[in-house]
């Protein structure tokens, strides 16, 4: 079964170590572009490509105040990541399950 494309695109934004680190910046509150961007030795065009794609991923949300960007963290946007590992979680535990009870059946 093949991954949904928005989890695909969710993996591929979170598949760079810049954006995880956004991502966990975020998660201790809203921040300015200057403020996300500070920590990294990129070039802020560069480092707003990264913003775009977390935003294209749907998990961050961007508004505009005044002059100034604000990012903060779109929870939602990671349902379809944790939806997919859930699904992932249950398969494994029942083929360990399986493989469980196989193998004390072989040892009677």
């Amino acid at each position: 079964m093949a991954a949904a494309p928005n989890v695909d695109l969710l993996f591929k934004a979170l598949g760079d170590k810049t954006r995880r680190l956004v991502v966990e910046n975020l998660s201790r509150g809203p921040a300015t572009v200057s403020e996300l961007a500070m920590p990294f030795d990129l070039a802020l065009p560069s480092f707003m490509q990264h913003m775009k794609m977390l935003e294209e991923a749907g998990l961050v949300k961007s508004t505009k105040e005044g002059r100034v960007r604000i990012y903060r963290l779109n929870r939602a946007g990671f349902k379809p990541v944790q939806s997919w590992l859930s699904s992932q979680e249950r398969m494994w535990e029942k083929r360990l399950n399986q493989l469980d009870s196989y193998l004390l059946e072989e040892m009677e």
